[in-house]
């Protein structure tokens, strides 16, 4: 089977590299609801969405519900591994998670040949992960808020999954900073495809910080790759094979 992803809005994914399947940052059911409440923010799906077979690996950037979405994790098999940042493990091993392991940026984790790297990523307010993945058929960079680790050196990788959009709130400031980071992404990483990620799947938002969210207009916010990139927009549940053409 070739490598493909297959998106499920916000920050979920389901990567299928090589024979593995790594679900990451999933959101599939029911509301997701911030500290300390609804008023504050509330997300909504437009539908549910079932539950990956056989999951190899759940791939956690986050231990912020957006990203560790705790009645999501709940449906899901304790015995599958978790990958995750140290907020995410705890998380986890909250809802009785047992097979868990825990990175910090600059760290690697290897599951047979897919190598993953944490990479550091969005500070909120602890500095959270990003990660660079590895295997014999392709390489893929993902981080859910437009962050680049100034650690990273310049390399070629396949894929890149990241916001395209800056979001922000008055006088704090853009806390999602995909179309900033763009074209420093596409001059680090030169990859072959970039898929839009984390603002994307319908969700409806309610609550005092979804009328004060300032993104703009994301259609003239969201830059297209330049050089040879191609750029995608996902839908969801719709799998996107992923070329290997430049290793």
């Amino acid at each position: 089977m070739s490598d493909q992803a297959t998106y499920y809005g916000a920050n979920g994914w389901l990567l299928e590299l090589g024979d593995r399947r790594i679900l990451v940052d999933p959101w599939l059911t029911g509301p997701l609801v911030f500290p300390p409440g609804a008023w504050l923010l509330k997300g909504e799906l437009p539908q549910d969405q079932p539950v990956p077979e056989e999951l190899d690996l759940i791939l956690l950037t986050q231990g912020l519900p957006d990203h560790s979405h705790p009645e999501t994790l709940r449906m899901l098999d304790k015995t599958v591994p978790v990958l995750g940042s140290p907020a995410a493990g705890k998380v986890v091993q909250r809802l009785g998670f047992e097979r868990i392991n825990t990175l910090r940026p600059g760290e690697t984790h290897c599951i047979g040949d897919l190598s993953v790297r944490a990479t550091a990523g969005a500070a909120v307010p602890m500095v959270e992960n990003g990660y660079l993945l590895d295997w014999p058929g392709g390489s893929l960079y993902l981080e859910p808020h437009g962050v680049l680790d100034p650690e990273l050196l310049s390399r070629r990788v396949d894929t890149v999954i990241t916001p395209v959009v800056d979001l922000g709130l008055p006088l704090v400031g853009s806390f999602i900073t995909g179309a900033t980071v763009m074209p420093e992404l596409i001059k680090r990483f030169q990859p072959k495809t970039v898929l839009a990620s984390t603002t994307g799947g319908d969700v409806r938002f309610s609550g005092l910080i979804s009328r004060l969210l300032d993104g703009g207009d994301a259609a003239q916010s969201a830059p297209q790759p330049a050089n040879d990139s191609g750029f995608v927009t996902p839908r969801v549940g719709k799998p996107i094979p992923l070329s290997s053409e430049q290793r």
